[in-house]
């Protein structure tokens, strides 16, 4: 039973996926702190800092299911340290020839640090693979609404016809951005962290930075060959790029979440067999994925910014927004996987009522194509003459319940047949080209770049 809500049975999986969960849980933390110690005395042993036989045996006993964990949760409290715990519980199962050269010149942010770029390398891979298929999802959706017509609205309000093509088309060429900002970043944040006390790593001498780099290599991360032990902005850049997909998510979600109101009802997202919508109200069908799309991204964007906070830190280790970090940097990854995982299931079952989006065009009696009368006009009359003509008429029409041509034709701005002639054939092949380009550019991208992130 957790302790808070989102780490309930019941609910834990609106609030992160059991893949990256497994990532940041006690097991896989620990597991991979103990990696990180095997990978510095095995870097260590290389270069004659320990002997060889002593790195072996440490390899062999740095395992989880062989530690004392009562001991390593013990000596954490009793020491208020971050690691000596785990140290102590390591060093209790080894050979005391071994066990003296475990943790040897490292201190905590070597291992935290390290740490957090090899969680940032697994939950990289996920948003990377994730977004990709989501990408792939939207274009679809694209492709196959490429000339649906549906209006398109500002500040709420209907406007002027678009295609449900182009607005899946804006959203994919969102998520290709930030599959750009992914792998442009790759390279500034996989980096390991071996500074020592103050970043000089005096304990090792002349050792040093040959040291940091056989560590980091053996990780598989760059040597960043100066210590970040304050300058904290690739991880705040990370965060802020996750708060940034899932704004991204929220905005789609949030056009679902008006578009499937019944009395619009051009959208539905997909229900699953004994779904609820209410318990007092059974005949409804509650936007639960779009809604919560929101909510996730609210709390990212959050979480984010405590990232963001870290940033400012003073001297040569600061442990305020240093620490910070270890809530909400989890908090972020989670809160992400959960959304990406949302927005795939919703956006692959989502239905489309191209119907519903004709009859709500038709509906406003022609009078989404003002834009393009007032464009006919504006070669007659002149552009602004145009428009204070047309703002007052169409104002009284739309008053009187007369259609857009009605009102134009009254008024002896142009004829019936001419604005009938324009709103059966709204213009739309600049959207439509708009589709096709983003589809192009997709498609070239994709060809280039590989299915795995790191």
């Amino acid at each position: 039973m957790g302790a808070r809500l989102t780490d309930s049975g019941a609910f834990a999986h609106l609030w992160g996926t059991a893949e990256v969960r497994a990532v940041f849980d006690d097991r896989g933390r620990l597991q991979a702190w103990l990696d990180i110690l095997v990978a510095l005395a095995q870097a260590q042993a290389d270069l004659g800092i320990i002997p060889s036989p002593a790195t072996a045996t440490i390899a062999a006993a740095a395992r989880v299911d062989a530690l004392d964990v009562d001991l390593l949760e013990a000596e954490t409290r009793r020491t208020s340290h971050s690691t000596l715990g785990l140290i102590a519980a390591l060093r209790a199962a080894l050979p005391e020839e071994a066990a003296e050269h475990v943790y040897y010149g490292a201190t905590v942010q070597d291992v935290t640090d390290t740490w957090t770029a090899l969680v940032l390398r697994s939950v990289g891979e996920v948003v990377w693979r994730d977004l990709r298929a989501l990408e792939v999802a939207l274009l679809d959706l694209a492709r196959d609404h490429r000339s649906t017509v549906v209006s398109g609205r500002t500040h709420g309000q209907p406007g002027a016809p678009v295609t449900f093509g182009l607005k899946a088309a804006s959203w994919a060429d969102e998520v290709r951005r930030h599959l750009e900002r992914l792998a442009q970043g790759r390279p500034r944040w996989l980096v390991g962290q071996l500074g020592g006390a103050v970043g000089t790593l005096g304990f090792f001498g002349e050792q040093g930075s040959r040291l940091r780099r056989e560590f980091c290599a053996r990780l598989g991360l760059a040597d960043p060959e100066i210590p970040w032990l304050t300058s904290r902005d690739r991880l705040a850049e990370f965060g802020l790029l996750l708060a940034m997909v899932c704004s991204t998510l929220a905005r789609i979600g949030a056009e679902v979440y008006e578009l499937q109101r019944p009395e619009i009802g051009e959208l539905r997202e997909p229900a699953a067999p004994g779904t609820v919508g209410s318990i007092t109200m059974p005949h409804k069908r509650n936007p639960e994925r779009s809604e919560h799309l929101d909510t996730l991204a609210r709390l990212v964007r959050a979480n984010a910014g405590v990232l963001l906070e870290g940033m400012v830190q003073v001297h040569e280790r600061d442990g305020r927004g240093w620490k910070a970090e270890w809530a909400a940097f989890p908090e972020v990854c989670l809160l992400t996987s959960t959304a990406l995982a949302l927005a795939l299931d919703l956006v692959r079952g989502l239905e489309v009522d191209a119907p519903a989006m004709a009859g709500n065009v038709a509906a406003r009696g022609g009078y989404l194509s003002s834009e393009q009368v007032l464009g006919l006009l504006s070669a007659r009359l002149g552009k602004h003459r145009a428009q204070e003509r047309l703002q007052q008429v169409l104002a009284d029409g739309q008053r009187a319940g007369r259609s857009l041509a009605e009102a134009v034709a009254g008024a002896g701005l142009l004829s019936v047949a001419e604005v009938e002639a324009i709103v059966a054939r709204p213009s739309l092949v600049t959207a439509e080209a708009a589709v096709d380009a983003v589809l192009d550019r997709a498609a070239k991208a994709r060809a280039e770049e590989p299915e795995r992130w790191a």
